[in-house]
């Protein structure tokens, strides 16, 4: 640890304190976990540290943390990850007007979440801890998922299926590609479909005799060929572990009952419902009140401040008590992407996308140092040490 110089505390977490640390070679800041192994021994912990680790070591995303090194000392474990100036979406939120996003701004940190969560589940691993405090934001006002101590890794098959639009006749399942042609209540079926949301542009100012050519009358599915989805949710995955915050724990694991990737979705709507109103929809006067409206109570929305259909329905899906029941218990993060809510995001751009708000005065007052950086005092003796 003799090559950083711990700058301050940045915050502390059930395992460890993570600190704002400058490599002294360079003058480059990191953010650097610290983990006291005798602490976490002594409460059995240390499994939760070395998955995290792992964890970190396989991620490549744009929306997920960069692990640029591990080391030991004899007392510590340490992490060396990227700092995020721009704080943690909590923090945000506290700063805006009313202490609640913009629906537009919810939007775009929603979307970028849902992207992280996508790829951990394509690679196995249930996130189970969403919320605010764990979404990290970077110099340029994206969004970082932090903290995996409290992940589950499992197996899941990768698969390519058919597009849900190549399904609509037999299932009734889904939205509109073009949502904005359909009213927002109307769940696609054979009575409602627009064939004018399902035919290529280039198509839509040819004469009616060169369209029906074609197609064939009556038939939407041959108008255009949806390209097959790539789906890898883990929906065989079950555990039986009591892990996450109160106010964001399923109903399946208050109960017990064994939960999988499910409870990913359900944290996700409460942190949509969290960003658009500011409180979490089942919080109680104390922990066993809160445990209890979230297993028996029904889901209520506050009169103010107003959302719109779409944001209120996309709640509804994901905060459906069952599991089985739940929006993207199958298909995952690619259900969630298709709907109305979701109309306008380019994904395949969405790093291109302008922030709500990008940290300047915050990224200032994160380099300021204090005047010591307590509780870890530094050591020349490496006893391992990883670069990635």
């Amino acid at each position: 640890m003799r090559h950083f110089r711990l700058l301050k505390k940045l915050g502390c977490g059930d395992i460890g304190s993570v600190y704002l640390a400058e490599l002294s070679s360079t003058r480059t800041c990191f953010a650097m976990k610290v983990m006291n192994k005798t602490e976490l021994s002594s409460r059995k912990k240390l499994p939760r540290a070395q998955t995290e680790r792992e964890i970190l070591q396989s991620l490549d995303h744009p929306f997920l943390p960069s692990l640029y090194t591990h080391f030991e000392t004899e007392s510590f474990s340490c992490l060396v990850m990227e700092f995020c100036p721009g704080g943690d979406l909590h923090a945000l939120r506290q700063r805006q007007p009313g202490k609640y996003f913009s629906e537009h701004a919810a939007r775009f940190y929603v979307a970028e979440v849902l992207l992280a969560l996508e790829y951990l589940h394509m690679l196995g691993i249930i996130y189970r801890d969403l919320k605010p405090e764990n979404v990290l934001v970077r110099e340029d006002g994206h969004i970082m998922l932090s903290d995996f101590d409290l992940s589950l890794r499992c197996a899941v098959g990768p698969t390519l299926v058919k597009s849900a639009n190549s399904n609509l006749e037999t299932k009734g399942s889904g939205y509109c590609a073009q949502p904005a042609c359909i009213e927002p209540t109307c769940v696609i079926k054979p009575d409602c479909i627009q064939p004018s949301c399902f035919t290529p542009r280039f198509l839509s100012g040819k004469s009616k005799k060169k369209e029906k050519k074609l197609k064939p009358k009556n038939d939407v599915h041959n108008q255009v060929t949806p390209l097959p989805e790539l789906m890898a949710e883990p929906t065989n995955a079950r555990s039986m572990s009591f892990v996450g915050t109160h106010e964001y724990l399923a109903p399946e694991i208050i109960k017990g009952e064994g939960h999988g990737s499910a409870v990913d979705w359900w944290t996700f709507g409460i942190f949509l419902y969290e960003l658009l109103f500011g409180r979490t929809p089942f919080k109680g006067s104390a922990n066993r009140a809160t445990l209890f409206n979230v297993v028996g109570q029904p889901l209520r929305f506050p009169e103010s401040p107003s959302v719109s259909f779409a944001a209120r329905d996309l709640i509804r899906g994901l905060l459906v008590k069952e599991p089985q029941h739940r929006l993207a218990y199958r298909r995952g993060a690619t259900e969630i992407k298709q709907h109305p809510f979701f109309q306008n995001i380019n994904w395949a751009l969405i790093r291109c996308a302008t922030p709500p708000e990008v940290p300047r005065q915050a990224m200032k007052a994160a380099l300021t140092p204090e005047k010591k950086a307590p509780g870890v005092k530094p050591s020349g003796n490496y006893l391992d040490i990883d670069f990635f």
